[in-house]
This record gives C-alpha cells, structure tokens and sequence, in this order.
C-alpha cells in the first residue's frame, strides 16, 4: 500500500452530500463517534471499475447503523450514486471503498440522542491485503487470547466499529510475533474468524466447515464462496467447531472482501496444506469479481 498517510492525499472525499477536497474531510475531536465508537462502517471492493456486491453493502450500512440505534440520512440510491461520484472523483478503476457513518458533536457523554449522523464515502488504490508470495504457501495465524462477544453483550449482528478493539489488539500481538493475522474463538471457546475475515476447513471428510455466524458477522464474502462451493458440489457444513477440530482438517481459507479467499498454512499448532479446494475457490471468486461469472461444472 501506498506510504502516504491517509490524511494527506490528493483527491475527494464526500462528506455529508458533497464531494470535497480530499484534505478538507475532517471532524472535530469531540465528535461522538470518535469517543464512544458510535460508528459503523463498510469495506467494499472496486474490481474493473465495477464494486462488487455495492447494494448488499450498503443494505448492510443502514442496517448497522439501525442496530446501534441510528438512522443514515441518505437512502440506498443516494449512497450508491454517492459512491460512483467518488470514484469518478478518484480515478479509479481498481480499488476499496470505505463508506463511514457517526454521531457528530451536539452531545459529548454516553446519551447521544439529538447528535447529527454524519456520513463519508471514499476510496482508494487497493493492493494485496496479504503478500502474494505469503498467500500461496497459506499465511500464518495465531491463535488469538480476545474473544468474540456473546450477542447480548455487544451489536455482533453489526458492522460496528467498536467491535474491531479486539481485532487490532489482536492483530498487532500476532505482527509483533511474526505472523500475518490471527484467529479469534468466540465467548464460549468456539472458533469464531479471523480478524476482519470468516474462515473455512476442509475437514477429514471431504466437506466444507465453516462456523455458524451466530455472533460475528456473516460477511457478504463468506456467502459468495458458500454460493460458489454449491455451484462446484462441494458440501457445506456450518456448525460449531471447537478448536481442537483443526487438527482433523487437510485446508483451511480465509474470505473477505480485503483477503477474498485466502489459504492459510498454520494457525498455532494447526498445520494445513492449500489444495484443491481452496484453489478452486480462490480461482473462482477472482473471476466472479472480475468478470462478474464463473464458468464451472459440479465436481
């Protein structure tokens, strides 16, 4: 990625309805949202000049913010145009957008009834989340000591961005230890996701594992390759996994719209070989993303 800060680049960003400057984009320090987390955000990938999956992210935008007790002044159509201005603005043909919404500066305390709900879009240039080479033998993970919450302890069924505290502690132990992510179990013990992307095993016998999103999010990514492992024949299981499970899967993969489907090769003790499978899927959700099919037949 780019070395320069995010706060200094050329461009525009839309803010609250209008396209600005891309260094003018700023909020005051005591903004709501900026203290208490009362902000909810997407993650979306522009592939071709197309962002794949746009209306489900948005759809899922207001939805959060429902969740955490708001509504976004802007309907689905006007965040999606919203969306197309900025990179229009940007010149982009390949790349992230990262729409953001959050309780402005009225009220500075837990309440936060009459603050404005103010929304950005922007976007840009988008590498590889991971290093490609990395990526090909499968990244190491380590096995995470923060939990995902109970759902009635915390908005799981939100992108919220409270909920990514953990994710970056957690992710920053597993860099500083020398591995590229880490794997969170969830309130009860149970294998929950990575730190910004769901996970699959190929277990002993033959068939796709994934956990049930009951307190994490089911990302829209997660659904797609679900979707394309049904197209391929491949047997989908979502259930509880408990961690020692691991030792009885031969691949394990990653989705997400930053990671798309990416092999992983250890997760602490567990070791795990990329494969067929996990190929296969990679190779078809490039395509899906890109050229918007995938010609495949049931194995």
């Amino acid at each position: 990625m780019s070395a320069a800060p995010f706060d200094d680049r050329d461009g525009s960003i839309w803010l609250d309805g209008s396209l600005i400057d891309y260094r003018d984009a700023k909020l005051h320090v005591l903004s709501h949202g900026l203290h208490y987390a009362s902000a909810v955000f997407e993650g979306e990938r522009l592939y071709n000049g197309s962002i794949f999956k746009s209306h489900e992210h948005t759809e899922r935008l207001l939805k959060s913010a429902n969740v955490v007790g708001y509504e976004i002044p802007y309907k689905a159509e006007e965040i999606e145009k919203a969306k197309l201005q900025v990179i229009e603005a940007m010149g982009l043909v390949d790349g992230y957008i990262r729409p953001i919404a959050w309780r402005g500066t009225e009220m500075m305390g837990v309440s936060a009834q009459q603050n404005t709900i103010h929304l950005a879009i922007t976007a840009w240039d988008w590498p590889s989340y991971f290093d490609p080479d990395a990526k090909t033998k499968g990244i190491n993970l380590a096995l995470s000591k923060w939990r995902r919450p109970a759902p009635d302890t915390a908005p799981t069924n939100s992108k919220a961005s409270g909920l990514y505290q953990i994710c970056t502690m957690a992710k920053h132990e597993a860099e500083q230890a020398g591995l590229h992510d880490a794997l969170m179990l969830d309130y009860r013990g149970l294998v929950a996701e990575a730190t910004g992307a769901n996970i699959f095993f190929v277990m002993e016998d033959g068939k796709l594992h994934t956990p049930t999103p009951d307190c994490f999010l089911d990302g829209i990514t997660r659904r797609t390759v679900i979707d394309l492992a049904k197209q391929r024949g491949y047997e989908i299981i979502e259930r509880q996994i408990k961690p020692e499970e691991m030792a009885n899967a031969s691949e394990c993969f990653l989705t997400g719209t930053a990671v798309e489907v990416t092999p992983v090769g250890t997760i602490g003790e567990y070791k795990f070989t990329p494969g067929k499978i996990c190929n296969t899927l990679a190779d078809d959700y490039s395509s899906l993303v890109r050229t918007g099919s995938v010609a495949v037949a049931a194995e």
